[in-house]
């Protein structure tokens, strides 16, 4: 029996082509595809810049680099482990705030609790999809001097009040194959800072300054940079999929939608998520809540039927071992989720006949645990 995927990536004839098309070009490394990617992400996101690298944690990490002084970076325990990795690889001190139970993000309020002297930014991790209330958030940055760095990961398209994730502050973007657009592996860092964006260019490329250049044979490095740049065919692969993410992303709507509608239907079991007028949702993933003595049964039943699920994230950062050391308080509904949070299926190419079995097993499932 073949498993329903979790994520599964849409590739079309036209991706191949592209990637085919530069491929045969001889131009190998990073080259005009990024450039043109560059152009057209930073005129979608709203941003006077755009770099593309090979990863989202390169991105965060560079996002950091250009930060001059070292100290403490507030980040929420729910998420993903680059987010506190680049913090550590960068000589700085990961501090973990509490996020809201129901958008699973960090607010002003967490971020207060967690503001010391020696903090120099905030990560803000927009999770699954679904954005930060962000106007408290980029004033209390502003007037505490700390730099904002929006985890955007998960938030390629989605909007708070009108305005793309990854305009308030330096917005860094993955496109690893689980994401709404995928160059396979991929990231872009976008900001407004020119300053910022000329040296996060060095950082990329072994820092080399490609303003000295006396002679075409001259390289010369202003810092110690690193590799982090994206090859031209991904970079094609990147525009291709970058025209069709408005497509993908209306489709991952109106998936979550029919999942909210049969969730609904069990409100003593699911706690579907609210999304506030003034928010988009562009669903990376789409996840509920469940009874968390029910969580595990849920989980095996529905993958011993030939459904993948998760729970992301579990276990949670402060409770990592190499991490906990970091941790200050009790972060309370950041362990409620880790024990009560589902991932089920969603991406733009996923079968009406899998979403439908997906259903039947949910109903079934739901039925018997209400006995």
């Amino acid at each position: 029996m073949s498993k329903i995927q979790l994520f599964k990536s849409f590739l079309n004839k036209k991706d191949f082509n592209v990637m085919n098309q530069s491929l045969k070009s001889g131009w190998l490394t990073h080259g005009k595809n990024n450039l043109l990617f560059e152009k057209k992400f930073s005129k979608l996101i709203k941003t006077k810049y755009a770099v593309s690298m090979n990863s989202c944690t390169s991105a965060l990490e560079c996002a950091l680099k250009v930060v001059k002084k070292k100290g403490e970076v507030i980040i929420p325990s729910w998420t993903w482990v680059s987010t506190a990795n680049v913090v550590l690889n960068t000589g700085n001190t990961p501090v973990f705030a509490d996020v809201d139970i129901n958008s699973r993000n960090m607010t002003l309020e967490e971020i207060k609790k967690s503001f010391t002297k020696k903090t120099i930014a905030v990560i803000v991790v927009h999770y699954s999809g679904l954005p930060c209330d962000m106007s408290e958030i980029v004033k209390f940055c502003r007037k505490k001097r700390l730099k904002l760095i929006e985890d955007s990961a998960e938030t390629l398209g989605a909007k708070y009040n009108n305005k793309y994730t990854g305009s308030f502050g330096t917005g860094c973007f993955s496109f690893f194959p689980t994401k709404n657009i995928t160059t396979t592996e991929g990231g872009m860092l976008t900001t407004n800072k020119k300053k910022d964006y000329l040296e996060i260019k060095k950082i990329i490329a072994h820092g080399i300054n490609k303003s000295k250049k006396p002679v075409f044979w001259h390289r010369e490095a202003d810092l110690p940079g690193h590799n982090f740049r994206l090859p031209n065919h991904l970079a094609a692969l990147g525009i291709s999929q970058l025209s069709k993410l408005q497509k993908f992303n209306r489709i991952r709507v109106r998936i979550a939608k029919k999942y909210d509608k049969l969730l609904n239907n069990y409100k003593d079991i699911f706690t579907v998520q609210k999304i506030k007028k003034n928010f988009t949702h562009s669903y990376q993933m789409y996840t509920c809540l469940i009874k968390p003595n029910l969580r595990s049964n849920f989980l095996h039943f529905m993958l011993k039927n030939g459904v993948e699920v998760s729970a992301h994230f579990v276990p949670a950062l402060h409770k990592q071992s190499y991490l906990k050391k970091y941790n200050r308080r009790k972060l309370k509904n950041t362990e409620f989720l880790e024990k009560s949070i589902i991932t089920l299926p969603i991406y733009p190419n996923l079968e009406k006949k899998h979403l439908y079995k997906i259903f039947k097993l949910i109903k079934l499932w739901a039925k018997n645990a209400k006995k």
